[in-house]
């Protein structure tokens, strides 16, 4: 009797594309909602138009590449995560909160994240060098670009300069990494 070869697993080195793709949509989910709660603060604020039109521009460009992950999820019929409720009020309470302490908390919000999702995409650019999804990688590596200059933006901007930015920056970094985890298996 002859044996069909196992399809590659995640278990055995293969990338888990369908886990990439759910992810990556939570991911940018989540930071259109943090946008959107920084921008819910922040333009109420007098003097704050540059900060909201810098964020308002990142916010577009996290909106292309949720359209683009949506469009993965259905086209591929990847199962989203089941934590989107979660996503969705975390998101903006984060992008609210840290908006509520200042232009350059929210700027500190922005590098931390940014600075995760750099390091998430880079590993998923190296897993996907296998040439089996040149797809996900190409939209992965134009929106690790976009993430990047987010986060330079937000350096550029103040972030480092917000109070306790070292204690805040570590804790919205863990937070990410936590969610990523999450959101890859649930």
């Amino acid at each position: 009797m002859t044996r069909k070869p196992k399809p590659p697993s995640p278990g055995n080195g293969a990338p888990d594309i369908e886990a990439m793709i759910r992810v990556d949509h939570a991911g940018e989910y989540g930071a259109v909602r943090i946008y959107e709660g920084q921008l819910a603060v922040l333009r109420r604020r007098q003097g704050t138009e540059r900060s909201v039109a810098t964020i308002a521009h990142m916010a577009e460009q996290e909106q292309r590449h949720l359209k683009t992950f949506d469009k993965m999820i259905n086209e591929r019929r990847v199962r989203p995560t089941a934590l989107e409720p979660v996503w969705r009020i975390a998101g903006f309470a984060l992008g609210a909160a840290t908006a509520a302490m200042g232009e350059k908390a929210a700027f500190a919000c922005t590098a931390a994240v940014e600075e995760v999702i750099d390091e998430h995409y880079a590993a998923q650019i190296a897993a996907l060098e296998d040439g089996k999804d040149p797809a996900l990688k190409s939209a992965v590596e134009d929106f690790r670009a976009d993430e990047a200059a987010h986060r330079d933006t937000a350096l550029a901007a103040g972030a480092e300069q917000a109070p306790g930015y070292k204690l805040l920056s570590e804790t919205i970094k863990a937070g990410c990494r936590i969610a990523i985890k999450l959101s890859e298996r649930i």
